[in-house]
């Protein structure tokens, strides 16, 4: 197998230096060249070809985001990591830049010590950049409703009405949600909650950043706000999301119990949840995504009679979580991001409007 190679672009020579030493020192990565501005970045791209780009986030002349856009222009394709602060200004660009198409993002070394900014390095970004470079997988070829797992069983019942939607995301997430939010209509008649791996603040931006894109009202997550059809709800980072009847109404719960999958929030924490409040009626979405987180939330829908999709792999930075659903066999259906939105809506549609004629 040959070497990732990886183009690093950095305005600062130290980082550039630091971080190509520290990538260099794992033997399946090689960084053929660096880069100290936008402009450099995009001739060098050109000459050197590599497999994966370490973008800067705050550059003097063009920015890290005028870089991306213009990487997406000529590389639709091309994996893009943002390398970059996750506190203030840094941060509010690195969600805008996810939105807009970047693969990934990883956090600049703390001033610590040099010993744990380099830790931090190869435990953070140095898995990140192998996932994203990994070979693309084939689907299974799984029967619908099949569970080679012996532990995981599916009930096959009669469809249901759809009351929720639940939705769980990891890498390549924001840009996905990006994609998805303008497809529902304004009028979508269901609530829908949100699991996106992402640290506090991130989450508070990206539920700005997708308000901004849907005249649906999205918000993080609050404990024991009320939930009612329309709504958006994004787990705040650190927090694991759920949701519970009482009386009447839905409300959220937020919790900070050990994390699941190596993750808070948890995607199969929130699908545990809904399937408990929701039964047979909800529709869970997992789409791109590193690991497997979700897998075993979505048997647990399925169990109880609700409905699980996926995105597909040819459409997915990484194909990890849905991938990992669809060879359980728990996805009904698989779907290219450019569909997904759409096929939520239809499918909510559908199902409260048979319901509604057999009643």
């Amino acid at each position: 197998m040959q070497p990732i190679r990886v183009l690093i672009v950095d305005d600062s020579a130290v980082i550039r230096r630091l971080l190509g030493e520290l990538l260099m020192s794992d033997p399946t990565i090689k960084v053929p060249g660096t880069a100290g501005n936008g402009a450099l970045a995009l001739a060098r791209i050109a000459d050197l070809k590599p497999d994966l780009v370490t973008l800067d986030v705050e550059m003097p002349g063009m920015s890290g985001i005028e870089t991306l856009v213009e990487i997406r222009k000529l590389y639709p394709k091309l994996p893009v990591i943002m390398f970059s602060s996750l506190t203030g200004p840094g941060a509010a660009t690195t969600v805008e830049a996810l939105s807009r198409g970047a693969s990934d993002y990883a956090a600049k070394p703390s001033a610590d010590s040099p010993e744990s900014a380099a830790e931090a390095i190869r435990q953070d970004l140095i898995p990140k950049i192998k996932a994203l470079c990994a070979p693309l997988p084939k689907p299974p070829q799984v029967p619908a409703f099949v569970v080679p797992a012996p532990d995981i069983s599916v009930a096959v019942r009669k469809p249901a009405r759809i009351d929720l939607v639940a939705i769980g995301t990891s890498t390549g997430g924001p840009n996905a949600l990006a994609a998805l939010m303008p497809q529902l209509p304004q009028d979508f008649p269901v609530p829908i909650l949100i699991v996106q791996h992402m640290p506090p603040m991130f989450t508070h931006l990206l539920a700005k950043r997708l308000g901004s894109l849907t005249r649906l009202r999205v918000e993080e997550g609050k404990e024991g706000e009320k939930v009612e059809p329309g709504q958006v709800w994004i787990a705040p980072g650190d927090y694991h999301m759920t949701i519970s009847r009482k009386g009447g109404d839905l409300v959220l719960g937020l919790n900070q119990d050990a994390p699941e999958n190596s993750c808070r929030p948890a995607v199969d924490v929130l699908f545990r949840s809904v399937a408990r409040s929701h039964g047979a009626n909800v529709l869970a979405v997992v789409l791109t995504g590193m690991g497997s987180d979700g897998t075993r939330g979505a048997a647990v829908i399925r169990e109880a009679g609700g409905m699980v999709i996926a995105q597909d792999a040819p459409s997915s930075v990484v194909w990890g979580m849905p991938g990992s659903v669809v060879s359980a066999g728990l996805a009904e259906h698989t779907n290219p991001l450019s569909e997904i939105g759409q096929e939520i809506a239809r499918r909510v549609a559908l199902r409260r409007a048979a319901v509604a004629c057999r009643s």
